[in-house]
């Protein structure tokens, strides 16, 4: 097995001038997808286990969406702010201080113990439950900075899916029309970063390619060939495992020559069954195959690990 090198195609680069600037997400019905998603993946991988246990983690996360009160909506003002200084209106350091968030956490930790896991998850599960809130606050502001300690991957996996729950809850409250671009690579919703892109077949959006937040879940439009971390449009290029078909492979590595950076984007046009996150995890061996490279990963996925 190995890496192909692929090349751009030119006539993609301006994008779809149509379609909409973002897709907002509704967290139940995306939760619920996650977890099918994950399911019909583990029927054929060699991680079927830890897929498995991730489709558990969506189904609870979707469960919770449904059950938890209104989450307090972004205030009306800070929006327009937002969009004025071209900034997300989702503040990330304050999402996760809010009443509204620990009640989140403390709920999808609850009910994470009923799940059939590994001794050491479930040992990282009993760790997370019994920290008291300045250490709890830590791991909160390591996965919203997108970046989480390797030493205790497995506990803020854990605090990662329930902030994915709030700040989707979040996001959905807001007008996707209001958002405005803040910066490449950044979520116009709450700052947080893209764990890919993926281009999509949705009517009205054919064809265009969309960064796919990490946290929130908010889609906001990229144009093709262009690297999602530093925006060039030269010396991005595109690398596939041959054995999953190459030129027509539907997950592929994007690579820049720019920042020497490399993230994936998924043909969700050529197979609708992709999902962002489950399909990250999923196509580990292009992890694998990427890290010979001299490309670092620029993708952040709290569910990601081991590689």
């Amino acid at each position: 097995m190995s890496v192909s090198s692929l090349q751009p195609d030119p006539s993609m680069i301006g994008g779809i001038s149509k379609a909409p600037f973002s897709l907002m997400p509704n967290p139940a019905r995306f939760f619920r997808e996650r977890a099918t998603r994950f399911e019909v993946l583990a029927e054929t991988s060699n991680l079927a286990p830890y897929l498995k246990f991730l489709a558990s983690i969506a189904r609870i996360q979707a469960d919770i969406v449904s059950e938890l009160e209104p989450v307090e909506p972004v205030e009306a003002e800070q929006i327009a702010r937002a969009r004025e200084a071209a900034m997300p209106p989702i503040d990330r350091s304050a999402m996760i201080r809010s009443d509204d968030y620990r009640k989140t956490l403390r709920l999808f930790l609850d009910r994470a113990k009923a799940l059939e896991m590994p001794a050491a998850a479930a040992e990282a599960l009993k760790a997370v439950s019994a920290a008291d809130e300045e250490t709890v606050g830590w791991m909160a502001e390591n996965v919203i900075a997108d970046s989480l300690p390797v030493e205790s991957l497995a506990h803020h996996l854990y605090v990662a899916a329930a902030t994915q729950v709030h700040a989707a809850r979040l996001a959905a409250g807001l007008d996707g029309k209001a958002l405005v671009p803040v910066s490449v690579g950044v979520c116009p919703s709450c700052g947080g970063k893209p764990a890919g892109s993926m281009v999509i077949g949705v009517q009205g959006a054919e064809g265009a390619r969309y960064a796919c937040c990490s946290c929130c879940s908010t889609m906001w439009n990229e144009v093709r060939v262009k690297c999602i971390v530093c925006g060039s449009t030269k010396g991005v290029g595109y690398r596939a495992v041959e054995i999953d078909g190459g030129e027509d492979a539907v997950i592929k590595a994007e690579t820049c020559d720019s920042c020497n950076s490399w993230s994936k984007i998924l043909y969700q046009n050529k197979n609708p069954t992709l999902e962002m996150i489950a399909d990250d995890v999923s196509s580990l061996g292009l992890d694998l195959l990427m890290k010979e490279t001299d490309y670092r990963r620029a993708g952040f996925n709290p569910f990601l690990i081991g590689y």
